[in-house]
């Protein structure tokens, strides 16, 4: 049996019982468990249970309690968009009047799920007939099935030609290749296909990885990065809109959008090459000396390239040119940057910052790097921290080309700056 038929094995009856058995499954006994199964079920029945059941415990960190009824491939874990960060893909949709929806390359179907989700009649296509199974599975198992319509058939040869929108979510993992691919052009298929295909459509998103150079983001489309509880997730590239909305993607745009609370920031486009040298130095943060407190740009926004946004709305400035940290004279709240108010600003020097942690009880201390060469664990090992009942933040980064270490606590902390 292929693992094709070993699946279709779990949608009958003695495998959705083998799925109930295991669903509190402790994977520290699985030889135990598929053992004592095997005396009762076939054993091709009982890997594919187990396997399942794994998949599964994997899958909680993205689909929290779904994940207990869905169905999974070991390439639809790794590569599923997340609950939270689908639906807010979907409500966007939505809210451009997206009515009907082509997924090319939908996977075990997580977008697809969210979009049906929003209301959106979704046709979910993807060359890999397991993948397909999974996400036929999932519809059905979550009551969505009468919304999404899943076909297996190579998405480059789909005819996506009457739906309001097209979603593009290609491979971006290859055994062949030793895992994720950085290259836009080795996706499966290649961006610059999704590009072509997503200008087709009326209304069009592609989901490529958040690390993609800036030159090769296409100049007629909105670029959306997105966070998760501080974790840069995924960016989206935005084509058009259905209709007029205040979520229209704006060509050339750049943007940040953070989950759960969904603040978005969205960041003027860049003049088209040759760039006017006058816009581009406007676009640069201030550089400047530290002040009484440091701000932390979420992920997202530095990958947007709008940490000059942020500088701009708190009246901070940078600690150093190439250094996405901003610094300001006083605490200005924004959802965009975690704050902290500093203690001290030092040259780089180990045995001074032992003595100082020492001499101030520091038993804790959350170590973050930003341009330094030296590895946060190698200093927890060197500062030996004891039983000290204070705690504090250490940032190793550089202060105007230096070396340095600035002390401090979260913003949220009882503790005002003490420089």
């Amino acid at each position: 049996m292929n693992d094709l038929d070993n699946f279709v094995g779990l949608l009958a009856p003695e495998g959705q019982a083998l799925l109930a058995e295991l669903r509190d499954h402790d994977p520290a006994e699985e030889l135990a468990a598929a053992t004592r199964l095997r005396r009762d079920h076939p054993a091709p029945l009982v890997s594919a249970a187990l396997g399942q059941a794994r998949l599964r415990q994997r899958a909680a960190a993205k689909f929290g309690a779904d994940a207990q009824l869905m169905y999974f491939t070991p390439n639809g874990v790794e590569q599923s968009t997340r609950t939270t960060v689908a639906a807010h893909r979907a409500a966007r949709f939505a809210a451009l009047g997206v009515r009907t929806l082509a997924d090319l390359c939908c996977g075990i179907g997580g977008d697809a799920l969210a979009l049906a989700r929003a209301g959106i009649r979704v046709l979910a296509v993807d060359r890999d007939p397991l993948a397909c199974a999974a996400a036929r599975a999932n519809a059905e198992v979550l009551g969505l099935a009468e919304l999404i319509e899943v076909r297996c058939a190579d998405v480059t040869e789909v005819d996506t030609a009457g739906y309001d929108a097209v979603f593009v979510d290609p491979a971006r993992r290859s055994k062949a290749r030793g895992g994720r691919i950085f290259d836009p052009e080795a996706y499966s298929p290649p961006l610059s296909w999704a590009v072509e295909a997503a200008r087709t459509a009326p209304c069009a998103a592609l989901k490529i990885a958040p690390g993609v150079p800036h030159d090769a983001l296409p100049e007629d489309a909105e670029t959306e990065w997105i966070s998760d509880g501080g974790d840069v997730k995924e960016a989206v590239v935005w084509f058009g809109s259905a209709e007029e909305s205040p979520v229209r993607p704006a060509p050339g745009g750049r943007r940040a959008t953070l989950l759960p609370a969904g603040e978005t920031l969205l960041g003027a486009a860049r003049p088209a090459p040759p760039a006017d040298p006058a816009a581009d130095e406007a676009d640069r943060p201030p550089v400047g000396p530290v002040g009484d407190w440091l701000y932390e740009p979420d992920g997202a926004v530095i990958r947007a390239h709008l940490v000059a946004d942020v500088a701009r709305q708190i009246d901070g400035r940078l600690i150093d040119p190439t250094i996405a940290y901003i610094t300001a004279d006083r605490l200005t709240a924004t959802p965009y940057a975690t704050a902290y108010a500093l203690t001290d600003v030092l040259p780089f020097n180990v045995k001074k910052l032992k003595a100082l942690l020492r001499e101030r009880e520091v038993g804790i201390a959350v170590i973050k790097k930003r341009g330094s060469a030296v590895e946060p664990e190698e200093l927890r090992k060197k500062l030996k921290l004891g039983g000290g009942r204070n705690s504090c933040t250490i940032f190793l980064t550089r202060v105007a080309g230096a070396p340095a270490m600035l002390l401090g606590h979260p913003a949220t902390d009882p503790v005002t700056p003490g420089r």
